[in-house]
């Protein structure tokens, strides 16, 4: 059997700060890491910076997938040098890591228009991770991890904020992370959850059964942080402030800085064509052309997969997006229950961010990515060219993504344009439940009837009609007379059984407040393993239709920013 990890001394063994070591401090910042008051940052990739350590941790979970795909023994989680560190105390660490976290600075752009509004400077020099704070950067099984604490305190771009996270905000990102995994999505990982015993804050939120659309009264949460894992947490963002610094020369390194940013994304994200450089490394026009084709691939498909399970971001800004395609920042998110194109979780997303929208703010997205790699390509037009064309060409390609995947949910051999257009209307018509539908369809019904429990009202008898005339086409497109049982696990494969549902999530970050952790042990284990039909008792509990009184509720169907 092969030895894990179980100690932290033996976890600093595999530290290896590949950011710290190849980009560029702030030259403003202070050697001790003391620096949470909201300042400009003029330049330099990242910041020095102290977590503020939760007062009285408690452990609450930890991701074993995770674990074991670390190397982690499951009882490092509650080794004490183990939760010191994950919950923001990195004063006492072992030989091997350092006892300092890192922040970044990024911009911030929506649907392709520039916004420094929201830094308190108006210069955009003042906005970035303002309570994420990055501790270890490691190699574990040949792969590079980086560990980054959400809710760990303030850092220079906090804007006036505290700095801290809510456990109700961090359970929800606890458990959404492993089940994106889990559905087989990119993503952030989630590592472990911890809570203070005793520090407290309030944040807006709604009443007892609020009807509510903007929350009404202030409220005391407890204060949790939440371990966050990825190759790396480079945004599209990132390159962006650098890119502006570089465009109008800031500073004399700034496009430099720029140039080193870029590298270094291709090193942690993508190791094929960093392979490719020569030696030593530099960024060759061919290297930016790959990787702007290679981030298109990644990011169309991953919003196809957003689309294939229900998954809306809800605020899918240049700074919410991975740099590496994977989906990163679960703050306002949420999983379509009854089906409606223009589902939004987040009372300040609006429609242009919404469910079937995303593809578009994917695209608006993809185009900043590329405008940010302009500057290191302004003395080779024939390349800046090329560079256009992928942009341009981004549209085409999402479009494919779409089609291979809902002819992959559907079963077919083709995408059928027409019948999918018939469904979706007559999914908005019958006021259907997204996910449970498909799954229901997955079992390749003969009758309309089989589909009804997917319905959230009775279906009219026009549109009973309508729902027999669609099925037996669809039958009959996908040879289910002859096929059945092998489509039907195919379609399972596709179409998950168990997806996030806030009314059920709810009672168990309601239950975590009071010191009760067994419902969000419960929720890993069903989240983790969407595409099972789990046991009888499981089905009955999560495998059901949004309850009426749910609908419109201030915290489940709606909610503000969880912070």
């Amino acid at each position: 059997m092969k030895h894990k990890i179980s100690k932290l001394p033996e976890l600093a063994k595999l530290a290896n700060y590949s950011l710290l070591d190849n980009l560029t401090a702030d030259p403003d910042a202070t050697e001790t890491g003391h620096d949470h008051q909201p300042r400009e940052v003029f330049s330099g990739h990242y910041v020095p910076v102290l977590p503020t350590p939760l007062p009285e941790p408690e452990y609450i979970s930890h991701s074993k997938v995770l674990f074991e795909e670390l190397g982690f023994d499951d009882k490092l989680a509650l080794d004490p040098d183990f939760i010191q560190l994950f919950s923001g105390d990195v004063t006492n660490l072992p030989a091997g890591m350092r006892k300092i976290g890192w922040a970044t600075g990024y911009a911030l752009s929506i649907y392709g228009t520039e916004y420094i509004q929201q830094c308190p400077f108006r210069t955009g020099n003042g906005y970035g991770d303002g309570r994420a704070i990055s501790v270890l950067e490691l190699v574990a099984n040949n792969k590079r991890w980086e560990m980054q604490l959400k809710g760990a305190g303030c850092t220079p771009y906090c804007r006036g904020g505290d700095g801290r996270a809510v456990l109700r905000s961090s359970v929800r990102e606890f458990l959404a992370q492993e089940h994106m995994y889990a559905l087989g999505i990119n993503t952030s990982r989630s590592l472990s959850l911890f809570v203070s015993k005793t520090e407290c804050i309030d944040r807006p939120w709604y009443f007892e059964d609020s009807r509510s659309h903007d929350p009404e009264t202030m409220v005391s949460n407890p204060v949790a942080i939440s371990t966050r894992v990825a190759p790396s947490f480079l945004r599209v963002g990132q390159l962006e402030l650098f890119a502006r610094r570089a465009r109008t020369m800031e500073h004399e390194n700034a496009l430099n800085e720029l140039e080193q940013i870029v590298e270094h994304l291709i090193t942690r994200e993508y190791q094929d064509i960093a392979a490719q450089s020569p030696i030593p490394p530099r960024l060759t026009p061919d290297k930016i052309l790959l990787l702007a084709t290679e981030f298109r691939e990644r990011l169309t498909s991953l919003v196809a997969n957003w689309l294939r399970v229900g998954f809306c971001q809800g605020n899918f800004n240049s700074d919410n997006c991975a740099a590496g395609g994977y989906t990163l920042d679960y703050g306002p998110f949420g999983f379509c229950e009854l089906f409606e194109p223009t589902y939004q979780p987040w009372t300040g997303g609006g429609r242009h961010f919404s469910f079937l929208n995303q593809p578009f703010a994917a695209e608006t997205n993809f185009k900043m990515f590329c405008r940010s790699l302009e500057p290191l390509l302004q003395t080779q037009p024939e390349a800046s060219e090329k560079l256009a064309d992928i942009g341009d060409g981004f549209k085409a390609v999402m479009q494919q993504k779409l089609e291979k995947m809902w002819t992959e949910k559907l079963g077919l051999t083709a995408y059928n344009s027409d019948l999918l257009i018939n469904l979706l209307q007559l999914m908005v018509n019958t006021k259907v439940d997204f996910n449970m539908f498909f799954r229901k369809l997955s079992h390749v019904p003969q009758h309309v009837s089989a589909l009804e429990k997917s319905f959230y009202m009775p279906a009219s008898e026009e549109l009973q009609q309508q729902w027999t005339e669609w099925l037996q086409t669809w039958r009959a497109l996908v040879n289910a007379q002859d096929n059945a049982e092998k489509l039907s696990e195919q379609m399972k494969q596709v179409n998950p059984k168990y997806t996030w549902r806030e009314w059920l999530v709810v009672p168990a970050y309601q239950a975590a407040a009071k010191g009760n952790y067994q419902l969000i042990n419960e929720l890993q284990q069903v989240l983790n393993n969407p595409y099972d039909e789990q046991s009888k008792e499981i089905e009955d509990k999560y495998y059901q239709l949004r309850p009426e009184t749910f609908f419109g509720m201030g915290g489940v169907s709606h909610y503000s920013c969880s912070s």
